[in-house]
């Protein structure tokens, strides 16, 4: 029996996660959930899976559970978090949104958790400090987005030996094509129509503008220990295959599956095993018959470039782009900016940036915050 506890219960990635332990009841228990503002959703859940420890984001839901709830610890905000990644269980599954998933990857690490991560800006923003951490305490952080499941995959059985680069696939979203001149026309319902995976709507926008991929090649930087130039990007529509990695010698390897996030979540809770399920697999005769590979249009979509100059710039530069990145977002989300101000916000904003370099966790988080003031200010203008 597998002890969970589960950060962002009531996200894509938490429902999803939630799925695989009902499916499989015998071998997994819920310890921990936590959630945003989606507290009738997280109520059906305690009905259902009894934890021991529930956080709210508001004090308020948090009260009107505890009452419901007398015999379940109920806690709030960020210490809730932090009490949430570090409570004894064997893993913690991070389906945090944002930046602010960092700080309990961080604690859960140094309790010596085993850690599930589907939050790519902890590595984004403090790639460094939760590395070195990783390695001093000696736990596993399994990726769970499905291009660094599919890389993690593809490397097992290959210790040792030399990468010569890393294929990371990207659907394209649903602006693979356009111009500048038709992206300066995307209104938000045409944003947060993805043509092949159901996400939350903040990583739905990112995916459009194909910053995700720039999260995620960062991300894998860090994950895999691979040199940024070492990692290209393929726009892979049918999204089948879900990254590779080509050896010294040429050889490719890489992972395939249908584009479900179920897949990749219950490889890193099973993990060194696999999961039985009874869903479809990849029809080979069907969407999987033509599998096809272009190039991303970075005069287009310029984040992918952003990601990459952040990257190796190094220093506070990837903390800046994500936390000015995240306002952006939620600006178009709540339609007070074009979608095309989100590109060239960021470039204007890095711009002008002054980097500082080997900060501890509070620097981080410190800079994240000046960041996001910034960039509101900017965004305002």
């Amino acid at each position: 029996m597998k002890r969970i506890s589960l950060l962002g219960s009531t996200g894509s990635i938490g429902t999803q996660c939630l799925d695989i332990v009902r499916e499989n009841s015998e071998k997994y228990q819920v310890k921990a959930l936590t959630c945003g503002s989606n507290v009738k959703l997280l109520a059906d859940q305690i009905n259902e899976f009894n934890p021991e420890l529930v956080v709210t984001a508001d004090e308020n839901d948090g009260r009107l559970l505890q009452k419901k709830y007398p015999h379940i610890e109920v806690m709030c905000g960020r210490h809730g978090l932090i009490e949430a990644a570090k409570i004894g269980c064997d893993m913690v599954v991070n389906g945090l949104m944002g930046m602010r998933g960092l700080e309990p990857t961080y604690h859960a690490v140094m309790a010596g958790r085993d850690i599930a991560l589907a939050n790519k800006e902890t590595l984004v923003s403090g790639g460094e400090v939760i590395m070195d951490a990783v390695r001093k305490k000696g736990i596993r952080l399994l990726p769970v987005d499905s291009e660094h499941s599919a890389i993690f995959q593809s490397l097992e059985g290959n210790e040792g030996r030399k990468i010569s680069k890393i294929l990371l696939t990207a659907s394209g979203g649903p602006f693979r094509g356009f111009t500048i001149k038709q992206l300066e026309e995307v209104t938000l319902e045409q944003a947060l129509k993805h043509p092949n995976w159901s996400m939350g709507r903040k990583i739905t926008i990112d995916s459009a503008t194909m910053m995700n991929k720039g999260l995620e090649v960062i991300e894998a930087k860090w994950l895999f220990d691979v040199d940024v130039r070492k990692i290209e990007i393929l726009v892979h529509p049918q999204s089948i295959l879900h990254s590779a990695v080509e050896f010294e010698d040429k050889s490719v390897i890489g992972q395939m599956g249908v584009p479900d996030m179920r897949i990749p979540i219950s490889f890193a809770m099973s993990y060194p095993k696999r999961l039985s399920s009874s869903r479809e697999g990849v029809d080979f005769f069907g969407k999987a018959a033509n599998l096809t590979f272009e190039k991303p249009d970075r005069s287009v979509f310029k984040c992918i470039k952003i990601a990459y100059d952040s990257s190796e710039a190094g220093g506070t530069y990837p903390v800046v782009m994500n936390a000015a990145n995240e306002v952006f977002v939620d600006l178009f989300l709540k339609e007070k900016i074009r979608f095309i101000d989100i590109q060239n916000k960021l470039e204007k904003i890095l711009e002008s940036h002054k980097p500082t370099y080997n900060l501890d966790l509070e620097g981080i988080i410190e800079q994240d915050r000046i960041a996001r003031e910034e960039a509101y200010k900017l965004a305002i203008k």
